[in-house]
């Protein structure tokens, strides 16, 4: 699957976006777990400077 979303982002409409992963604790067991979402460029910043 991650072929898949590298072959999407570098086609010429899709290089306006990142793929971006953050690292989330779980409320319930205190481990951590990645989740990996597909921004716009402009929004990656404040994307990752919200909780």
């Amino acid at each position: 699957m991650a072929k898949k979303v590298v072959a999407t982002l570098r086609t010429s409409s899709g290089k306006n976006f990142a793929k971006v992963i953050r690292m989330v604790r779980s409320e319930k067991t205190g481990a951590y777990a990645f989740k990996e979402n597909i921004v716009p460029s402009d929004s990656v910043k404040e994307f990752l400077a919200k909780k």
